[in-house]
């Protein structure tokens, strides 16, 4: 996976910002690795809390047989660490000339295009957990709603600069609109 600048291969615009080539293969740039961590201890947090639930708190009243039941939230959690995992590398985007393209799944992989022109309104996000973990959300939305994408656990400044720039582009290429 490239994760190099979305502005590595291109020409200049009239205000001189680098736009990357129209046939040029776009950089993709991954999530940062907060959002991994974030999701991981969330799933600590919620399994443990589910085996107190299910497998702790009956043991102790019904017996030691019912203490077996705490196996099944620790295989959960292995289960679940790996596969935050994949989901985390499989989410990247790309800044292209006219349009941003945002790439996830690991069973089903979705590639949504967002043309610039399309979008309306463009809002960077952050509760209270992301903004513990430093991160923020930038969600796009268009006329279709269908077409909302969200990127999930950016960097707050780097979630400011895509906003104001999609915003930036997205207002130069509605012009016809």
């Amino acid at each position: 996976m490239e994760t190099g600048s979305p502005h590595d291969t291109g020409t200049a615009d009239a205000q001189g910002t680098p736009t990357p080539d129209a046939g040029a293969e776009p950089a993709w740039r991954a999530l940062p690795p907060g959002l991994l961590t974030m999701r991981r201890l969330l799933l600590v947090v919620w399994l443990g809390l589910l085996t107190l639930a299910t497998a702790l708190v009956p043991g102790l009243l019904a017996g030691p047989a019912w203490g077996a039941f705490a196996v099944l939230p620790l295989a959960l959690l292995l289960w679940g660490w790996v596969m935050l995992e994949r989901n985390w590398r499989s989410w990247r985007y790309a800044e292209r000339a006219d349009d941003l393209l945002i790439s996830r799944g690991v069973l089903w992989h979705e590639e949504t295009v967002v043309p610039y022109g399309r979008m309306q309104l463009v809002e960077v996000t952050s509760g209270p957990v992301e903004r513990h973990f430093g991160l923020a959300s930038v969600q796009l939305h268009t006329a279709a709603a269908a077409t909302d994408a969200t990127i999930p656990g950016l960097d707050p400044a780097e979630a400011e600069r895509l906003r104001d720039r999609l915003t930036e582009l997205g207002e130069a290429r509605s012009a016809g609109l």
